[in-house]
């Protein structure tokens, strides 16, 4: 676990090793835990918890606490959620609201405008688009994915992982583009799929968080999005503004087209709304 500890070994207290043990065994939970809520948890006192912390090398409790996240900070989902929390001593919803600003600035002072333009033009004239994303960026692939179909493209999502992943390319030639989200690395995945876009002449566009990357790694059209530092908790915020201005561009660049299919799209409703969601006009509730 790295814990500093300056005490001999032999000082340790039965209730030391207890508070250890969970620790150890439990660090994920114990990262959101007060003194007050692991006191609770082991059955013992706040004070009995504060002298383990000394005896292990800390001032209190909130300073062990503090060096073990600074240890699992960018090390999976919970250290990077605790490191984000702590980085402020705790939650805030105004500064969270400041972190969303500032991931917004960074990502329109970084993304290259000729790129955005580029990612324009790449989805306005594919024959077919397809979709790759793993984990939390399969959401935003998930939106990218239906503002496109309402648009009237011919989008379809790959599967994640497996051998999946080439069922889902193996048509893909051509005039098709596909569009991947590799915000801090390119998935095995990723690489597989840009070896193959090139093999069979597919442009590619990839969201990304990094300003460099080796060539390899590199779609042909790469957008900039800025989620947070390495470990920090990651957000999408800025992901969705890019998504969604893609879109709007899109809109704007193919405006007949984009009026008739939104037209289509409507007309359905109404000629279906009442058994689909029990309305005459057809409203679900939905964008």
């Amino acid at each position: 676990m790295g814990f500093s500890v300056q005490e001999p070994e032999g000082k340790y207290t039965k209730s030391d090793r207890r508070i250890m043990d969970f620790v150890e065994d439990y660090t994920d939970e114990f990262l959101f835990m007060s003194i007050g809520q692991l006191a609770e948890r082991l059955g013992m006192s706040e004070a009995t918890v504060s002298r383990c912390a000394r005896h292990l090398g800390y001032r209190d409790f909130k300073e062990m606490k503090n060096d073990l996240i600074q240890k699992k900070a960018g090390k999976g989902a919970a250290g990077k959620l605790a490191g984000t929390l702590m980085k402020d001593q705790g939650f805030d919803v105004e500064n969270w609201f400041d972190f969303q600003r500032e991931c917004l600035e960074r990502t329109r002072e970084n993304l290259d405008m000729g790129q955005f333009q580029e990612a324009v033009q790449r989805i306005g004239s594919a024959r077919n688009i397809y979709i790759h994303a793993k984990n939390a960026s399969l959401a935003a692939a998930r939106l990218l994915f239906f503002r496109l179909r309402r648009l009237g493209f011919q989008a379809s999502l790959i599967p994640s992982g497996g051998s999946e992943v080439l069922e889902g390319i193996a048509r893909a030639g051509e005039g098709d583009l596909i569009i991947l989200f590799s915000f801090s690395k390119v998935s095995e995945e990723g690489r597989m799929i840009l070896d193959y876009a090139r093999e069979t002449g597919c442009r590619t566009l990839a969201f990304t968080s990094r300003l460099y990357a080796p060539q390899e790694q590199r779609a042909d059209v790469n957008l900039y999005v800025y989620r947070g530092e390495k470990e920090e908790f990651h957000t999408m915020s800025s992901a969705v503004a890019v998504i969604d201005a893609l879109v709007l561009a899109l809109s704007d660049s193919i405006q007949p087209k984009a009026a008739e299919e939104l037209m289509r799209l409507q007309k359905l409703k109404k000629k279906y709304g009442r058994r689909l969601y029990g309305k005459e006009d057809g409203k679900s509730g939905q964008e």
